[in-house]
């Protein structure tokens, strides 16, 4: 009886030693899919509740960005609060506020917005978009996560504290 030696060719190493490699290459993909789809932590981000703030730091009738949140935060003279979408009603362009004309303004079509949304000058086909607010413990919560629709502004839109 003969013993045979195991002796690993060069060619074996090289199989072995790429399949090792695609075999980790799989498992880090399938690692990185993984944590690719799992769900944001959406707390203080968009498309989740951003806490603005306590309502005592925003003076009445000032208009506060919120980039992260993707709204303003407009703190009407009598003392409402109103968050809108800072997207265009249009084509959906990213508005900004002048501050010296006190409104908002869209710079793909030259479309105005006074300081509740309403449009003061077209193209843009309605008012701007509305987040809900909530006032819990002196804090302001904006609902990013769902969108309101509006012609135009009423005062029943407006948060009071």
């Amino acid at each position: 009886m003969t013993t045979q030696e195991n002796n690993l060719s060069r060619r074996d190493f090289l199989k072995l030693g790429i399949g090792a490699l695609s075999a980790l290459a799989v498992l880090e993909m399938g690692g990185v899919s993984l944590f690719f789809m799992q769900p944001r932590s959406l707390v203080g981000e968009f498309g989740g509740i951003v806490n603005a703030g306590p309502v005592d730091s925003f003076p009445a009738g000032s208009v506060v960005e919120f980039p992260d949140g993707r709204f303003f935060l407009i703190h009407a003279p009598d003392g409402g609060f109103l968050a809108v979408y800072s997207r265009c009603t249009h084509l959906g362009c990213t508005i900004s506020w002048e501050a010296d004309k006190n409104q908002f303004f869209c710079p793909c079509h030259a479309s105005s917005f006074s300081t509740t949304g309403d449009v003061q000058n077209p193209p843009a086909p309605r008012a701007l978009d509305l987040f809900a607010i909530t006032i819990e413990e002196g804090q302001l919560l904006v609902n990013t996560g769902s969108i309101t629709q509006r012609d135009r502004f009423t005062t029943d839109q407006l948060t009071y504290a």
